[in-house]
């Protein structure tokens, strides 16, 4: 449903994963409205060409044909830009046209709301107020399985193991394999109480239900083994969650 007083967004990313996680997070932030989400800087260049206006871009760096920062040098009129890349060593440049925020990825919804703020606060004549989503942050994630985007609830996630060259996702119920390495996956995840205690495992600390011998035992019998240089951050977060 359209909302008249919400900042309208375009998203520019060629990562799929990226352009859906920012796609979820403008959906939870009322005072945000997604009008388009483009995987290519050239794209992005067509589309401000022809004549569209978006009071605030989201913007990758690194895309094939046109860079984000190539396309902003193009651009004579740019919106508010926040930048969303996995590489700090462009903020130099990108500060220096005037973006408003840079994000390094993975970043969660809290540090996306930051960025939204700071946006807000340079509008001054906006009425408009940053407003926290009407449920509580979604636990959903979107991971790809096969040839296919999947959306996993990852509060029923118990734990994710590694495998040669991919990463199984195990839940009571079934098991999702992502063919990535286990610290690209982690480097995705934007919950705290997922918690690496092995070179092997990472684990949903929620669903530890007691420890023996240094094995985690799960709901469903399943047990996870805590690596010994892992052990004294494991036992500082037990009691966390």
């Amino acid at each position: 449903m359209s909302n008249p007083g919400a900042l309208t967004c375009l998203v520019i990313d060629d990562d799929t994963m990226n352009r859906l996680t920012l796609e979820h997070y403008i959906g939870l932030t009322e005072s945000l409205q997604l009008v388009g989400s483009l995987n290519d800087g050239a794209q992005g260049l067509n589309f401000f060409r022809a004549g569209n206006k978006v009071d605030l871009l989201f913007l990758d760096v690194e895309m094939p044909n046109l860079s984000g920062l190539e396309l902003l040098r193009v651009l004579t009129d740019p919106p508010e830009v926040i930048l969303a890349t996995s590489y700090e060593h462009f903020a130099v440049d990108a500060f220096a046209l005037r973006v408003t925020d840079y994000l390094v990825k993975p970043f969660d919804y809290a540090r996306f709301s930051q960025a939204v703020q700071r946006v807000l606060e340079r509008r001054p004549t906006s009425t408009i107020q940053p407003s926290a989503p009407s449920a509580p942050v979604s636990s959903d994630l979107f991971v790809k399985v096969n040839n296919r985007m999947v959306r996993l609830n990852f509060d029923e996630v118990l734990y994710i193991e590694a495998l040669s060259d991919y990463v199984t996702i195990v839940t009571l119920r079934q098991k999702h394999i992502v063919y990535t390495t286990l610290k690209s996956f982690a480097a995705r995840l934007s919950f705290d109480h997922f918690v690496r205690v092995h070179r092997s495992y990472i684990l949903n600390m929620k669903h530890v239900e007691s420890i023996e011998d240094n094995t985690a035992r799960l709901a469903g019998g399943h047990q996870i083994p805590i690596g010994v240089s892992y052990q004294e951050a494991f036992f500082k977060n037990l009691n966390r969650f």
